[in-house]
């Protein structure tokens, strides 16, 4: 567990933070800009979760993901091999895919593109959809330069699938998605 006698370090005053490596790097580098971005879609799932009714299903994965998503940033801050390193495990995605397909099952066909929006919740799962898709790109590029567990690059793009099929079931199984009209309302 993590004990935190204090909230501030100061370390990083200079620009520069630390890995769980012990290694330091800018806090501008790719790194650091993938895990703030999943830190960012991890707050958004938050956002969307007290949307949700309290211990539902959905409201329930979604506490799993996000642990899922604490476990990836872990994951991404240890670079190279680490003993004892906490790493996405194997299997997540495809827990992922298992819910989609459930999901899948209930929902009727898509006959347009999808708008976000619909409800309240379905807005909020959208926008973390979104900022998921966000992180998925920053860290396409960290794996360019240092290759990371594969695990993770699944992951994230079979999460903001997740939040597409969740958000449509929010709207009432589809009922209430808002369809794209190409040219809009003309």
């Amino acid at each position: 567990m993590v004990k935190l006698n204090k909230i501030y370090t100061r370390s990083g005053d200079g620009g520069e933070s630390g890995l769980v490596d012990g290694s330091r790097l800018a806090k501008d580098h790719v790194r650091f800009s993938a895990i703030g971005d999943v830190d960012e879609a991890n707050a958004a799932i938050g956002f969307a979760r007290v949307a949700l009714e309290n211990g539902s299903a959905a409201d329930q994965f979604l506490a799993r993901v996000q642990n899922d998503l604490f476990d990836l940033g872990a994951d991404l801050a240890t670079p190279g091999e680490v003993e004892g390193a906490l790493r996405l495990a194997e299997g997540r995605a495809a827990a992922l895919e298992a819910e989609i397909d459930a999901l899948s099952d209930k929902l009727g066909p898509l006959t347009s593109f999808v708008l976000p929006g619909g409800t309240e919740t379905a807005a909020r799962l959208h926008l973390a959809r979104t900022l998921v898709r966000r992180s998925e790109r920053t860290v396409v590029a960290l794996h360019a330069q240092s290759p990371l567990n594969p695990e993770i690059l699944k992951y994230l793009n079979r999460l903001s699938d997740l939040l597409f099929q969740l958000a449509r079931a929010e709207n009432n199984l589809g009922e209430n998605d808002i369809l794209w009209k190409p040219g809009g309302n003309a």
